[in-house]
């Protein structure tokens, strides 16, 4: 069997979108993922769906794989040929015991290669607005671990050399150390009154910001009751940063919202949430699946050339349909003489992406706007006033209405009742999704998640059974007054609501809730 290969990868401070793109090559070509516990879950979804995924924990959490156990583990799946990513918080070449893994590799003959990574040393000078080097301040930079091994061969840190280096000394590791190291600097020289900034979780959604000085560093990591991940910076480039940076001052900074489409959906919404600083959480209310049964689907298809409309209602139905088509040996040019409508931007979008333009998309994105205009573009058609379009005078369009296997009947019954001939397909299914998240359900009902993203009608419906009055405590954020509705209906009085409603509508909806009352910013805080 050939033997595999090993890809030692740095994933950033937190950040998926600092992933180097060579990174995400490699993890593309994974069959078997080991990552430490800081990296972000969201860096994993460039392995395939197939890879295997292992976690190797954390000291603190009684689920650690020790330093040896992982390089056996390396090594016995590349002997297997098979292809290894060993994902790492930060840079791998910086405190990531990268000589040992080279090391053990090197000894084996399994053949390697080592992709670097952004580390959360230097990531704090974009985050958090420390320029840790300045022309006048900072010449240099001193990476510097605040936990050193029992083992160490050779001497300790000498902290008197620390002490008078010129320039920017970042600590890493040093949360729980902090006030050894502290006290060694300022014996050593270092002024007690140098400023001091302690960056958690940089990059993150959640990164926090604390200014205090290297006389009471130790003091105030033990009062805020801070934990790691968190890098210590020492120096007077501190005090150029300011007060709020760009990251904190994002409109959603500080949120938390739970976002709840169908898994293979998240990406849109959660994407436009996080680039405006919310801390976001997924937790699909509902799951999108084919038909029960694709025969009326398949019948469809072998006629398209008898309607004069093709009526999409929703993102899934262009896929599952058009998929269908294409999987059954068809291709678009069946839909040669048809017309297209579709119920929004976001559907005909979805359009687009199989290189078709929509004919149709209404002024208002509900069912009735589109009964409505598909009446008058038959009627204006025909030479038919629109009042008349709108009774049973009306000609006859031929309509293939596109749709899931339950929902409102409000466009097939406007347009029947027009005289349209109207033939309804259901081309995907809709589950919902009876067990959330443990850790979800956890900070929804303790309150801590703000906002809760409700699209569409199904949804509200299966959050409301899946949640129940634990739902009350999170804001609620509805894309349509159909929507709206049906949250009242429930139980539930929505918050905000979308004026267009789309994903961008829902975030936009959101930010001028927030907007009305924001919170204290709990990015950064005074100096202690």
């Amino acid at each position: 069997m050939a033997m595999g290969k090993v890809y030692l990868v740095g994933a950033g401070p937190g950040d998926p979108g600092l992933l180097a793109l060579r990174a995400a090559e490699c993890l593309a070509q994974a069959d078997l993922v080991l990552y430490d516990y800081l990296v972000n879950p969201l860096v994993l979804e460039h392995a395939r769906p197939e890879a295997q995924r292992l976690c190797l924990g954390h000291h603190g959490t009684g689920r650690h794989v020790s330093q040896e156990q992982i390089n056996a583990r390396m090594i016995e799946a590349a002997r297997q040929g098979q292809v290894v990513v060993r994902l790492k918080a930060g840079d791998p070449c910086v405190f990531g015991c990268l000589a040992e893994e080279v090391g053990a590799l090197r000894d084996a003959g399994v053949p390697l290669e080592i992709v670097p990574g952004i580390t959360a040393g230097l990531a704090v000078a974009g985050y958090a607005e420390i320029p840790v080097t300045h022309a006048l301040q900072a010449s240099a930079v001193a990476l510097v671990t605040g936990h050193q091994r029992q083992l160490k061969a050779g001497p300790p840190l000498d902290y008197a050399a620390l002490a008078a280096f010129p320039g920017t000394l970042i600590f890493y590791m040093g949360v729980t150390s902090a006030a050894e190291w502290s006290a060694a600097l300022m014996a050593g020289g270092k002024s007690p009154a140098m400023p001091v900034a302690i960056v958690r979780r940089c990059s993150w959604a959640d990164q926090q910001t604390i200014r205090c000085t290297l006389a009471t560093v130790a003091a105030v990591l033990a009062e805020r009751q801070v934990r790691p991940p968190a890098v210590i910076v020492v120096g007077e480039v501190v005090g150029l940063a300011p007060a709020a940076c760009w990251f904190a001052e994002r409109p959603l900074y500080g949120a938390r919202v739970l976002v709840t489409r169908p898994g293979e959906q998240v990406h849109e919404l959660r994407d436009r949430l996080a680039a405006l600083g919310a801390d976001v959480l997924v937790q699909p209310a509902i799951e999108i699946g084919p038909p029960p049964d694709w025969t009326p689907v398949d019948a469809a298809l072998g006629h398209l050339d008898q309607y004069d409309w093709l009526v999409f209602s929703s993102g899934n139905g262009v896929r599952y349909l058009l998929d269908r088509l294409l999987a059954g040996g068809g291709d678009l040019r069946r839909l040669g003489r048809i017309k297209l409508a579709a119920i929004g931007p976001g559907t005909a979008a979805e359009l687009a992406k199989y290189h078709l333009r929509a004919d149709l998309v209404p002024a208002e994105y509900r069912a009735e706007a589109l009964a409505e205009a598909l009446l008058n573009e038959v009627a204006c058609g025909a030479g038919v006033s629109p009042a008349q379009a709108a009774g049973t005078a009306a000609p006859q369009g031929r309509f293939l209405l596109v749709r899931a296997d339950r929902g409102r009947q409000v466009l097939p019954e406007r347009l029947g009742a027009a005289g349209a001939t109207v033939e309804q397909i259901v081309a995907y299914s809709t589950i919902e999704v009876t067990e959330a998240d443990v850790e979800v359900r956890a900070a929804l009902t303790e309150g801590r998640i703000d906002w809760v993203t409700v699209t569409s009608s199904a949804i509200a419906r299966s959050l409301a059974a899946l949640f129940g009055d634990a739902l009350r405590r999170s804001r609620l954020a509805s894309i349509s007054p159909i929507t709206s509705g049906v949250l009242r209906e429930l139980g539930y009085e929505p918050s905000a609501e979308a004026s267009e409603y789309t994903m961008a509508g829902v975030v936009e909806a959101i930010v001028a809730a927030v907007g009305q009352a924001v919170p204290d910013n709990p990015g950064t805080s005074g100096t202690a």
